[in-house]
Protein backbone atom coordinates (compact mmCIF):
# COMPACT_ATOMS: atom_id res chain seq x y z
CA UNK A 1 0.00 0.00 0.00
CA UNK A 2 2.71 2.36 0.87
CA UNK A 3 4.17 2.02 -2.66
CA UNK A 4 1.05 2.52 -4.21
CA UNK A 5 0.82 6.52 -2.55
CA UNK A 6 4.48 7.20 -4.40
CA UNK A 7 5.48 7.75 -8.00
CA UNK A 8 7.25 4.67 -9.11
CA UNK A 9 9.61 6.32 -11.53
CA UNK A 10 9.97 10.46 -11.60
CA UNK A 11 10.80 11.81 -15.32
CA UNK A 12 14.20 12.62 -14.05
CA UNK A 13 15.73 12.08 -18.03
CA UNK A 14 13.37 14.58 -19.46
CA UNK A 15 14.87 16.74 -16.25
CA UNK A 16 17.85 16.27 -16.89
CA UNK A 17 17.52 17.13 -20.65
CA UNK A 18 15.94 20.41 -19.75
CA UNK A 19 18.94 21.10 -17.23
CA UNK A 20 21.42 20.69 -20.03
CA UNK A 21 19.56 22.75 -22.45
CA UNK A 22 19.60 25.58 -19.74
CA UNK A 23 23.50 25.20 -19.47
CA UNK A 24 23.77 26.01 -23.41
CA UNK A 25 21.71 28.72 -22.88
CA UNK A 26 24.11 30.20 -20.60
CA UNK A 27 27.35 29.18 -22.41
CA UNK A 28 25.68 31.20 -25.78
CA UNK A 29 24.62 33.56 -23.93
CA UNK A 30 27.84 34.29 -22.62
CA UNK A 31 29.98 33.67 -25.82
CA UNK A 32 27.19 36.42 -27.33
CA UNK A 33 28.46 38.56 -24.08
CA UNK A 34 32.05 37.91 -25.05
CA UNK A 35 31.32 38.71 -29.06
CA UNK A 36 29.41 42.20 -28.02
CA UNK A 37 31.49 42.69 -25.15
CA UNK A 38 32.70 46.50 -26.83
CA UNK A 39 28.58 47.65 -26.66
CA UNK A 40 27.65 48.20 -23.27
CA UNK A 41 23.77 47.60 -23.53
CA UNK A 42 24.34 44.51 -25.71
CA UNK A 43 26.79 43.15 -22.89
CA UNK A 44 24.43 43.71 -19.98
CA UNK A 45 21.57 42.23 -22.42
CA UNK A 46 23.84 39.05 -22.33
CA UNK A 47 24.71 39.01 -18.98
CA UNK A 48 20.69 39.12 -18.50
CA UNK A 49 20.65 36.62 -20.11
CA UNK A 50 23.23 34.16 -18.77
CA UNK A 51 21.50 34.78 -15.35
CA UNK A 52 17.89 33.90 -16.53
CA UNK A 53 19.76 30.59 -17.83
CA UNK A 54 21.18 29.82 -14.67
CA UNK A 55 18.46 30.65 -12.54
CA UNK A 56 16.58 28.40 -14.45
CA UNK A 57 18.65 25.64 -14.11
CA UNK A 58 18.98 25.84 -10.54
CA UNK A 59 14.94 25.71 -10.25
CA UNK A 60 15.57 22.15 -12.07
CA UNK A 61 18.10 21.05 -9.79
CA UNK A 62 15.90 22.22 -6.94
CA UNK A 63 13.09 20.28 -8.21
CA UNK A 64 15.20 16.58 -9.00
CA UNK A 65 16.60 16.49 -5.44
CA UNK A 66 13.65 16.65 -4.62
CA UNK A 67 11.92 14.41 -6.69
CA UNK A 68 14.39 12.19 -5.85
CA UNK A 69 12.75 11.94 -2.47
CA UNK A 70 9.53 11.42 -3.54
CA UNK A 71 9.80 8.47 -6.36
CA UNK A 72 9.66 5.15 -4.60
CA UNK A 73 11.58 3.52 -7.63
CA UNK A 74 14.62 5.62 -9.62
CA UNK A 75 15.19 4.41 -13.26
CA UNK A 76 19.04 4.84 -11.98
CA UNK A 77 21.18 4.90 -8.77
CA UNK A 78 19.91 7.67 -6.59
CA UNK A 79 23.04 8.81 -6.02
CA UNK A 80 24.16 8.58 -9.66
CA UNK A 81 20.91 10.97 -9.59
CA UNK A 82 21.96 13.50 -7.39
CA UNK A 83 25.71 13.43 -8.06
CA UNK A 84 24.59 14.06 -11.90
CA UNK A 85 22.26 17.06 -11.65
CA UNK A 86 24.51 18.65 -9.17
CA UNK A 87 27.14 18.42 -11.40
CA UNK A 88 25.57 19.93 -14.10
CA UNK A 89 24.49 22.63 -12.21
CA UNK A 90 28.08 23.17 -10.99
CA UNK A 91 29.02 23.93 -15.02
CA UNK A 92 25.86 26.33 -15.14
CA UNK A 93 26.88 28.17 -11.72
CA UNK A 94 30.84 28.84 -13.46
CA UNK A 95 29.10 30.17 -16.83
CA UNK A 96 27.76 32.79 -14.70
CA UNK A 97 30.21 33.22 -12.57
CA UNK A 98 32.71 33.87 -15.47
CA UNK A 99 30.24 36.66 -16.40
CA UNK A 100 29.90 38.19 -12.92
CA UNK A 101 33.61 37.97 -12.81
CA UNK A 102 34.25 40.26 -15.81
CA UNK A 103 31.59 42.75 -14.23
CA UNK A 104 32.95 42.55 -10.96
CA UNK A 105 36.29 43.50 -11.74
CA UNK A 106 35.63 45.75 -14.75
CA UNK A 107 37.63 43.67 -17.75
CA UNK A 108 37.93 46.31 -20.32
CA UNK A 109 38.28 44.58 -23.16
CA UNK A 110 38.57 40.68 -24.45
CA UNK A 111 41.43 39.01 -25.16
CA UNK A 112 41.79 35.80 -27.99
CA UNK A 113 42.15 34.43 -25.31
CA UNK A 114 39.19 34.73 -23.70
CA UNK A 115 37.20 34.12 -27.47
CA UNK A 116 39.23 30.70 -27.86
CA UNK A 117 38.37 29.62 -24.04
CA UNK A 118 34.91 29.99 -24.43
CA UNK A 119 34.40 28.79 -27.89
CA UNK A 120 35.61 25.84 -26.40
CA UNK A 121 33.06 25.78 -23.25
CA UNK A 122 30.56 26.74 -25.47
CA UNK A 123 31.59 23.04 -27.59
CA UNK A 124 31.70 21.22 -23.82
CA UNK A 125 28.61 22.52 -22.74
CA UNK A 126 27.22 21.32 -27.01
CA UNK A 127 28.55 17.51 -26.39
CA UNK A 128 27.30 17.53 -22.33
CA UNK A 129 23.55 18.06 -24.15
CA UNK A 130 24.36 15.55 -26.24
CA UNK A 131 25.21 12.74 -23.75
CA UNK A 132 22.73 13.81 -21.50
CA UNK A 133 19.70 13.31 -24.27
CA UNK A 134 21.22 10.04 -24.69
CA UNK A 135 20.60 8.84 -20.75
CA UNK A 136 17.22 7.57 -21.19
CA UNK A 137 17.71 5.01 -23.76
CA UNK A 138 21.12 3.45 -22.59
CA UNK A 139 20.10 0.17 -22.51
CA UNK A 140 19.88 -0.13 -26.62
CA UNK A 141 23.77 -0.59 -26.89
CA UNK A 142 24.07 1.74 -30.36
CA UNK A 143 22.79 4.28 -27.92
CA UNK A 144 25.22 3.60 -25.01
CA UNK A 145 28.36 3.89 -27.58
CA UNK A 146 27.46 7.16 -28.95
CA UNK A 147 27.07 8.85 -25.42
CA UNK A 148 30.26 7.26 -24.81
CA UNK A 149 31.63 9.16 -27.52
CA UNK A 150 30.30 12.65 -26.41
CA UNK A 151 32.02 11.97 -23.51
CA UNK A 152 35.23 11.27 -24.81
CA UNK A 153 34.80 14.37 -27.38
CA UNK A 154 33.98 16.42 -23.98
CA UNK A 155 37.32 15.11 -22.49
CA UNK A 156 39.58 15.82 -25.73
CA UNK A 157 37.94 19.41 -25.71
CA UNK A 158 39.10 19.93 -22.43
CA UNK A 159 42.52 18.96 -23.01
CA UNK A 160 42.49 21.46 -25.89
CA UNK A 161 41.32 23.82 -23.29
CA UNK A 162 43.96 23.19 -21.12
CA UNK A 163 46.66 23.39 -23.50
CA UNK A 164 44.81 27.24 -24.66
CA UNK A 165 45.07 28.27 -20.64
CA UNK A 166 48.86 27.84 -20.63
CA UNK A 167 49.52 29.20 -23.49
CA UNK A 168 47.51 32.27 -22.44
CA UNK A 169 48.91 32.64 -18.95
CA UNK A 170 52.71 31.88 -20.51
CA UNK A 171 51.76 34.94 -23.27
CA UNK A 172 50.05 36.97 -20.16
CA UNK A 173 52.85 36.28 -17.56
CA UNK A 174 55.46 37.61 -20.74
CA UNK A 175 53.52 40.31 -22.28
CA UNK A 176 50.85 42.10 -19.65
CA UNK A 177 53.20 45.33 -18.10
CA UNK A 178 49.86 45.81 -15.91
CA UNK A 179 49.97 44.09 -12.38
CA UNK A 180 46.06 44.62 -12.05
CA UNK A 181 44.77 43.43 -15.77
CA UNK A 182 47.34 40.38 -15.17
CA UNK A 183 44.91 40.08 -11.92
CA UNK A 184 42.19 40.24 -13.74
CA UNK A 185 42.27 38.21 -16.80
CA UNK A 186 44.18 35.13 -15.13
CA UNK A 187 40.97 35.05 -13.00
CA UNK A 188 39.02 34.89 -16.00
CA UNK A 189 41.13 32.30 -17.97
CA UNK A 190 40.83 29.83 -14.89
CA UNK A 191 37.43 29.86 -14.55
CA UNK A 192 36.77 29.69 -18.26
CA UNK A 193 39.33 26.68 -18.55
CA UNK A 194 37.27 25.24 -15.26
CA UNK A 195 33.46 25.36 -17.17
CA UNK A 196 35.37 22.78 -19.28
CA UNK A 197 37.11 20.79 -16.48
CA UNK A 198 33.72 20.69 -14.66
CA UNK A 199 31.87 19.28 -17.92
CA UNK A 200 34.79 16.61 -17.85
CA UNK A 201 33.51 15.55 -14.56
CA UNK A 202 29.43 15.50 -15.65
CA UNK A 203 31.32 13.18 -18.61
CA UNK A 204 32.63 11.15 -15.97
CA UNK A 205 29.39 10.68 -13.96
CA UNK A 206 28.06 9.65 -17.08
CA UNK A 207 29.79 6.96 -18.50
CA UNK A 208 29.78 5.54 -15.11
CA UNK A 209 25.99 5.33 -15.35
CA UNK A 210 26.54 3.99 -18.11
CA UNK A 211 28.53 1.37 -17.41
CA UNK A 212 26.47 0.51 -14.49
CA UNK A 213 23.03 -0.16 -16.00
CA UNK A 214 23.90 -0.43 -19.89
Amino acid sequence: MFGKLLPREGNFFEMFNQHADRIVEAARAFEQLVANYNDVHLREQYNRDVDNAERAADRVTHDVNRLIHKTFITPIDREQIHKLINTMDDVADLIQDSAETMALYDVRHMTDEITRLTALSVKCCDKLRDAVKFLGRIAEPAVAEAALKACEEIDRIESDADRVMRSAMSKLFREEPDVREVIKLKAIYELLETITDKCEDVANVIEGIILENS
